[in-house]
This record gives C-alpha cells, structure tokens and sequence, in this order.
C-alpha cells in the first residue's frame, strides 16, 4: 500500500447523536501536490518526522438522523439494559445510512472517495479500567457497521479507532488532537484548540511544540447537557444561537454544585461522555433547578460548559500563577456545534479575557466549525491506510504510538 495522495470521506456523529456529518477531504504529501496552487487547505509537518501532510476539504454535508432513529440511539446509549437483537440491528442500520450519507456527499460535491473513515457512533466509552467479572478492563463501543459502508460504497473503511489506543494503555480520546497538533500549531504563538460537540475538548499546544508536548483532554459537558435541558424544558433538540440561554439567568448556587464534581477536578488525560453527562446527570441538574424560571435552566447549563472550559484552562494548562506576562497561549480556536452558539461564545470571551487568551474560529483557518471533527477521522483513515500511528500519547494516555481502526474492504 503505498503512499498516494487520495480523497477521504470522513463520517463523524456525535454523542449528541443529531446526525451524520461527511467531510470530503483530499490528503497527500507535498511532494504528491507538486506546485499547483492550493485553494482552501493547510499543511502541518507530521509527528515522528514524516514529509508534510497537504489537507484540502472538498466538501462538508450534514444528514440529520430522523427522529425514531435518534430516539433508538439515545436510548441505546449509556443503557443499562438493552434488546441485543436491537443493538445488533442498529449497528447495521447505522452502516446503512453512513453509506448513503457518504454516497450523496459524493453526488452533492462530484467527487469520488477513495477510502473512507467511520468513527461510528458511540454507545459507551469507559477509558479509566474498572472491575467486571474478576479482572480490570477499559472498554469502548462505536457502532455502525463499516462492512456495510465498505459494500455500499464501493472502496475501504477505516473504522473503530479507538480500541487500539485503550490497548496501548490509553482511554482511547481525544483523538482529534493530531489533527489540531498537524493544522494548528505555531512557531511563535501557543494555542489551545477547543472543541465543542457533545462533550468539549481541547488540545493545547504551546509555541513550537513537538507532538510530546501536546496537551489534551476532554474539559466536560459541550452540547449534550445545554440539548437535554433544551429539549426536556421545552421540547427543542438545541438552543438555535443561544436564544433561550441568553433571556435566562445563570443559576450560581446549582453551577457551582455542578462545578464540585469530581471529573472537573480529575487531572488530565481524561475523558467523558454520555456516562459522566448523560441522562443521570440531567436529572440531577435539573433537580437543582427546582422551580426556577426555565429559562435560567438553559442559561446555567451553557454556563456549565462555558466555565468548565475556563477552569480546565486555569487549573491544567496556564500558568498556576494566572499572570498574562508568563501564559504563552494566546488564541483559542473555537469548533464543533458549539461554536454556533452566541451566548456560549460570548460567556467564553467574558471567562478568556483575564487569562490574555483571544477566541479565533477554525472557519479562519478553512476549516469550517461543524467539519471539523469528521476531517480528523478522514485523516486518521489516511494514516491508518499508510501503516502509520496517528493517536497521541501525550493526550490519551497511552504508553505508545498506535496505528488506530480495522480495515473492511470492498
């Protein structure tokens, strides 16, 4: 298998479980591209000393789950108890409708991809071991039948990336950090690269910073919990642009409560999800809210991840110190559904402003927010395909470079 510049359909859906997002991504070498100009696209040097990566996004899509198959997801998820003839039957399910999603991004765009990358949708994440039947394990669960999407689509997949770092010793996320440490780092400027899907994470980088010396993990709660109050209170899957947010008031008795959790005070790496902040945690946050107006409820749940974020800053990557004059990071760019999010926004630039950090948006970098992540693993099934490890030790945790996801081939 060697090394060719390829088109890489990236498919990402998200512990919000809205839908499937499809990114159509040219990857190569530089050597590959020769001097032809390139349009919207970046370039970062490859950790472990391989040539520099050229990325070009083609096209990005979003397909919306309908409404009894996200209710199937969300039920399936996290679950203490479940039908396995159900879960079987969605994992084929879902491999259906990522073939179809790839398929008409292709015909949107009138390109044809070459391999695809299938992160697959996530049921369960546990990445710290715990105790089952007589022995410790870590244990992570995507499904989302690739072989399907093999069949369907006519060429590879790369799928199930996360198992080989938990085997490697690590909790298997973040893994988007290659891709921020490949786009996103500076000679001169540190950046910290934040995340906002489900759950929020970030990848901090300081200036000139070898792949060592990433750091990254996930902050807490994104999206998932300001979408279930949303929903629960008044029957919307999202706030649109923080409108319901920002005509409530944040509740601080209840956000400070949330605040004392042990997950925000674990030091990194560390990762969450839905067994962290789904529905349990939902319930208990809500019960706290009481017979506050509903709209405070929103509001102090878009404070959560808002104030979550600035914590971890300060508590694992700042200066303990907090002097501007001795943080070296000066930008934080924002992604994800998140980033959409005007009062979100605007409560970070409020919680930025006295660390010296300004928020910038990878759309300025010609990665549009809501792409992002379904780039990331069209890149992890580049390097895959290219025998090449693509986690990072730094942030998940592991003892050693893995080469992430299993191959189904046409």
């Amino acid at each position: 298998m060697s090394e060719k510049t390829m088109i890489v359909a990236g498919v990402m859906s998200g512990t919000s479980a809205d839908g499937i997002d499809v990114a159509l991504v040219r990857i190569g070498s530089v050597q590959d591209w020769g001097s032809r100009r390139r349009p919207v696209s970046a370039t970062g040097t490859r950790a472990r000393g391989h040539a520099p990566h050229t990325i070009k996004l083609l096209g990005h899509a979003e397909y919306s789950y309908a409404p009894k198959v996200r209710a199937a997801i969300l039920a399936a998820m996290n679950a203490p108890n479940a039908s396995v003839a159900d879960l079987a039957r969605l994992n084929f399910l879902l491999g259906e409708l990522y073939a179809d999603a790839v398929l008409s991004a292709e015909r949107q765009f009138r390109v044809k991809a070459d391999l695809v990358g299938c992160h697959g949708q996530t049921l369960y994440h546990q990445g710290e071991p715990q105790m089952f039947l007589g022995r410790k394990v870590a244990a992570t669960w995507q499904t989302g039948e690739a072989a399907v999407v093999a069949a369907r689509v006519g060429v590879p997949v790369v799928s199930d990336f996360r198992p080989a770092d938990i085997a490697a010793g690590g909790k298997g996320a973040p893994l988007v950090p290659y891709l921020d440490y490949l786009l996103f780092r500076d000679p001169k400027i540190g950046r910290i690269v934040q995340n906002v899907g489900g759950i929020a994470n970030l990848t901090a980088m300081p200036p000139g910073a070898s792949a060592s010396r990433v750091l990254a993990f996930d902050t807490g709660p994104g999206n998932m919990v300001i979408d279930a109050v949303t929903e629960a209170l008044f029957g919307k899957p999202f706030d649109r642009g923080g409108k319901i947010g920002a005509s409530g008031r944040v509740i601080e008795s209840v956000l400070e409560r949330m605040l004392r959790r042990k997950f925000f005070r674990a030091k990194p790496p560390k990762t969450a999800g839905r067994e962290e902040f789904g529905r349990e945690f939902v319930r208990a946050f809500l019960r706290d809210c009481g017979s506050a107006p509903k709209q405070d409820a929103v509001a102090t749940a878009t404070a959560l991840t808002a104030r979550s974020i600035a914590d971890a800053l300060r508590r694992f990557v700042t200066p303990s110190s907090g002097a501007r004059r001795e943080n070296p990071f000066r930008e934080m760019i924002l992604s994800g559904g998140g980033s959409r999010n005007a009062t979100l926004v605007g409560m970070l630039v409020e919680r930025l402003a006295p660390l010296g950090v300004g928020l910038r948006f990878s759309d300025e970098f010609g990665l549009p927010s809501e792409a992002k992540e379904a780039v990331a693993f069209a890149v992890l099934a580049y390097e895959t395909w290219n025998r090449r490890p693509s986690n990072v030790p730094s942030a998940t945790g592991a003892k050693r470079a893995a080469v992430l996801g299993k191959i189904s081939y046409a």
